[in-house]
């Protein structure tokens, strides 16, 4: 299926923009920011700045500045909790300039947390063996960014801020043609406030839309991440690589009434002396790792499974009632209150908690430079696949990673626009429909053209519920070569029926998509028989 329109779209709109960048979070932020002021950039989110994966995010960034620390032993410990499956030159890249970016932060007032010298202050999470997360806020570091970043993205005259606007197609050269083979970004399709779809021609697109969490029944993810900018470049013909590899964070706040959208407790509240235990008050990761409770995450996370299968039960806890209150309601003050609103005094009760969706490790294939397999075209953040995570994210690289390709994608960018006479880069304003060249005309013709689709509305909150069933039972911690397959087979129909019918509403757009990228994740999942990493098969005999 190349579109997710149909020909029966009407084209409210058309714009012209030198760069349009689809998600607000830290990725799209920060490359939006390193984007040459001469050069006229949109930048698109399906809500606002403050619903993204990095508005949520708490622990830190991961980078090698402190005096004791290295950006080789940062590396050590990415390629380490990675299991073998980390580009090492992509990996190179984030450990040797993610300091300059977090300096580059800090001139940009983002108020990270500071010691008694005014110094950082540095935190530990697993898998890290020196303290190197910096963290903002206590434990709202992503709020805090975002916050600072969203500031100085609005006072630049460049940069134009679309909110409840929902990505629903990348346009190339090609159309999806075979006869190209080097196939260009030239636009994207968006549906704008629920209400008209506009076009926007481009000749460089980044796709900053973050995780897949909706896929399942439980994830940290906010509800807005059901895999758009992936789906959307997997109908465009991009490589997507690695999506098998997910990661389900070990300690999601366990509750008896779930709403689905789960509330972390961030691998730092270990990394300061918090320790898991089961019902019985008993420390299980002792035997099972040499860093115990700061194991790699999918190890904390199958030992917890395997611990809630031995038990019965359906929680195990995190303990951290050995610090006093007043340092909890100091270093983690949104976890403190978030308890307290469940009931929980952490300073004297342990926190329930059980593994949950929350990050995927692939993606959107790119090099070093945020660029995918078609020209034009780039992916930065959770989106992509820039080979630095491999088959397990180490804790507090994600945010490093955000800034460090969100950088280069944009500076790649700069260097072939400023240097492409086509561009107008002396001046960063849009073009309307009004004054646009005669390429977009040619394109709205091109996207009229394309087959209709009988318009029809399917219950899309079942069948989501019936998606995020099977990759919850089948493509959660533990897996199996059954399940993947029974898996496969319910996702495939459901497929089946939406691509056979055609609805311009935002649910059968976000249905088709978490379908989309479901089928990609199971595929790659039977793809790769052997346990690695997050993949873990218990099938698998070596």
């Amino acid at each position: 299926m190349r579109y997710a329109i149909s020909g029966e779209t009407k084209i409210a709109k058309t714009y012209e923009y030198d760069v349009v960048i689809v998600g607000a979070g830290l990725a799209g932020l920060y490359a939006a920011l390193n984007i040459d002021e001469s050069l006229s950039c949109i930048i698109l989110a399906k809500e606002n700045m403050d619903n993204s994966s990095s508005w949520l995010a708490q622990g830190g960034i991961a980078a090698a500045i402190n005096r004791d620390d290295t950006p080789l032993l940062h590396f050590e410990d990415t390629v380490v909790a990675g299991a073998g499956e980390c580009d090492t030159e992509a990996v190179s890249v984030l450990v040797n300039e993610g300091p300059a970016d977090i300096e580059n932060l800090a001139r940009l007032n983002v108020p990270f947390d500071l010691d008694e010298f005014g110094e950082f202050h540095f935190t530990r999470e697993g898998g890290h063996k020196k303290r190197r997360v910096v963290h903002a806020g206590g434990d709202a570091t992503g709020r805090e960014t975002i916050r600072a970043l969203a500031g100085i993205v609005s006072e630049r005259k460049n940069i134009t801020f679309s909110g409840y606007t929902c990505l629903f197609d990348v346009i190339t050269s090609d159309s999806g043609s075979a006869s190209d083979s080097s196939p260009k970004v030239t636009g994207v399709v968006v549906r704008y406030k629920d209400s008209e779809f506009h076009h926007i021609l481009t000749k460089n697109v980044i796709i900053a839309t973050g995780g897949i969490g909706q896929l399942y029944l439980a994830s940290t993810n906010p509800p807005v991440a059901t895999g758009d900018g992936i789906a959307a470049a997997i109908r465009a013909g991009v490589r997507v690589s690695n999506i098998e590899f997910i990661q389900f964070h070990p300690t999601g706040l366990w509750s008896e009434n779930s709403s689905g959208s789960e509330f972390l407790i961030s691998e730092a509240v270990r990394g300061d002396g918090g320790i898991l235990v089961n019902s019985e008050g008993e420390r299980f990761m002792l035997d099972i790792h040499e860093l115990a409770e700061l194991a790699p995450r999918d190890i904390v996370a199958r030992a917890i499974v395997r611990e809630l299968k031995r038990s019965g039960e359906s929680c195990v806890y995190v303990d951290i009632t050995s610090k006093t209150e007043d340092f909890l309601m100091t270093r983690f003050p949104t976890i403190y209150n978030e308890c307290l609103n469940h009931g929980i005094n952490i300073a004297v009760d342990r926190i329930p908690v059980n593994p949950v969706q929350h990050y995927m490790m692939g993606g959107i294939e790119t090099d070093i430079c945020g660029l995918t397999s078609v020209s034009g075209l780039y992916a930065c953040g959770e989106a992509a696949n820039t080979g630095v995570h491999g088959a397990n994210r180490l804790a507090s690289n994600s945010m490093l990673e955000c800034l460090v390709f969100g950088r280069r994608a944009a500076a790649h960018i700069n260097n072939v626009s400023i240097n492409d006479s086509s561009l107008e880069g002396d001046n960063p304003q849009p073009k309307t429909q009004d004054n646009c060249s005669q390429e977009i005309a040619n394109q709205s013709l091109q996207l009229l053209s394309l087959g209709n689709r009988p318009h029809k509305k399917l219950d899309y909150t079942q069948l989501r519920k019936n998606i995020q069933q099977l990759m919850s039972e089948n493509c959660f911690v533990i897996r199996n070569t059954a399940g993947l397959k029974t898996a496969l087979a319910g996702i495939e129909a459901i497929y089946s029926q939406l691509k056979a019918v055609y609805d311009d509403c935002n649910d059968y757009l976000e249905t088709l998509n978490i379908a989309t990228v479901a089928i990609a994740i199971v595929t790659s999942a039977l793809n790769r028989p052997q346990s690695i990493g997050a993949h873990y098969m218990e099938d698998y005999r070596q």
